[in-house]
């Protein structure tokens, strides 16, 4: 079965390791501080001038002027500090950021990113993503495999105005995790019940698939 935002939040985490800083894009890599292990530490920024962000609060505890970059209101934990965007932005582009998970509306197989704007609809911005994208070293996409149509997002050549090129290292999607390599998407692990049929058959871009390819593990 294909996975659930959440189990694709959780199949993330076991990414983040020990003493990482971590920045968190909206929508579903949001949910990865929910799963990250409890014996490991982790800060997350927030472009928006936050590190040490926390779990979000429980109802009607929130503080409205605790909030991330997608304006949810947050928790902060013991030693966290606030700046602002100037020096956020600082620790993005001095790549003082170890992990960054985005989501994205379409990748290509070279690893090009285009997760900022559809032509025609409205956008408030573009938001940090370039500037993370520009900078950072390990950029794991969190996405569906596939468009509401059944149309794949994993494509050849991006066909959405880009946020950056070259850049997208891993994508764990509802089907599968998958690396980029030698312009091509490299199946590593399939979602639990999910044939390699069906993830060939969802990914538009060149797939290489070697030997056995085993079910995630959460």
């Amino acid at each position: 079965m294909a996975l659930s935002k959440e189990q694709i939040a959780q199949r993330i985490a076991k990414e983040v390791k020990d003493g990482y800083y971590v920045n968190l894009g909206i929508g579903i890599p949001t949910l990865v501080a929910n799963f990250v292990r409890k014996d490991i530490e982790v800060d997350f920024q927030s472009e928006n001038g936050v590190l040490g962000m926390g779990p979000f609060p429980f109802e009607g505890e929130e503080d409205p002027d605790l909030i991330n970059a997608g304006k949810q209101t947050i928790t902060t934990l013991p030693g966290a500090s606030f700046f602002d965007s100037a020096m956020s932005f600082s620790m993005i582009r001095g790549q003082h950021v170890d992990l960054t998970i985005l989501g994205a509306m379409e990748v290509s197989q070279n690893g090009d990113i285009a997760n900022w704007k559809i032509p025609g609809k409205m956008v408030k911005g573009m938001g940090g993503a370039m500037d993370l994208v520009a900078s950072a070293e390990n950029i794991i996409v969190a996405m569906m495999h596939t468009n509401r149509s059944g149309e794949s997002k994993l494509l050849t050549k991006c066909s959405l105005p880009l946020t950056g090129v070259n850049c997208v290292k891993k994508i764990v999607s509802n089907l599968a995790v998958m690396s980029i390599e030698n312009n091509s998407f490299r199946l590593l692990e399939r979602a639990p019940g999910v044939s390699v049929e069906v993830i060939k058959e969802s990914t538009q871009g060149n797939l290489i698939v070697e030997g056995e390819i085993p079910e995630m593990k959460f």
